[in-house]
């Protein structure tokens, strides 16, 4: 994408790109990165997170982690996503993502069709992952920290699952809710965990 059509100077700006992971899922936090690029490194293989395999993943996680002028993750636990509902939460993620920069940026590009309300030069682009190297990068970072995560929940739940459906409303899952019941990560704002909480 031609940064300079929103008026952005990639040579002269500090550019971070921003995603979330885990809006859909039944269980655990959504997960949102933010990612400063180096602009003299080039990472081969970017491009949005869900074109990738977990392998390929968890490789260019590490690369970026390494490579970038600056990464951090920011998230929403499953209370406040009840509390707040999905969007907000999702919005609160990035927020706390961007803040916990160690370099702050001086324009922040937004995968989807908006921005938390806050105070950075910002803009959503839809389909950004696609499009945005950084945004492709956060993309990435943000759904292997939370793949990770939704392991070790395994570790403590493992009746439902979690290590393989990532805490997403497959059959398996559902089927599980219904035998044993929501635990304490699944989000109960949600149809299904409603649902199962009443047959309980």
């Amino acid at each position: 994408m031609d940064l300079a059509q929103l008026g952005i100077d990639g040579n002269k700006m500090i550019i971070a790109g921003v995603d979330e992971v885990g809006r859909g899922p039944l269980a655990g936090p959504v997960v949102a990165a933010a990612v400063i690029l180096n602009k003299e490194i080039y990472i081969a293989g970017i491009k949005d997170s869900k074109q990738l395999s977990p392998s390929k993943r968890r490789y260019l996680d590490l690369e970026i982690r390494d490579k970038a002028l600056s990464v951090a993750i920011g998230w929403a636990e499953v209370e406040e996503i009840d509390r707040l509902n999905i969007l907000q939460a999702a919005l609160l993620a990035m927020h706390r993502a961007v803040k916990a920069l160690a370099l702050q940026p001086t324009v922040v590009l937004v995968d989807g069709n908006r921005c938390p309300k806050w105070a950075y030069v910002s803009h959503a682009i839809i389909a950004g992952d696609q499009k945005v190297a950084a945004i492709s990068a956060a993309s990435i970072v943000a759904k292997v920290y939370r793949d990770q995560k939704m392991i070790e929940y395994h570790e403590e739940f493992p009746q439902y699952g979690f290590n393989q459906h990532m805490g997403y409303g497959t059959l398996m899952h559902r089927q599980a809710l219904q035998q044993y019941g929501p635990c304490a990560i699944h989000r109960c704002s949600f149809a299904p965990v409603k649902a199962a909480l009443t047959a309980e």
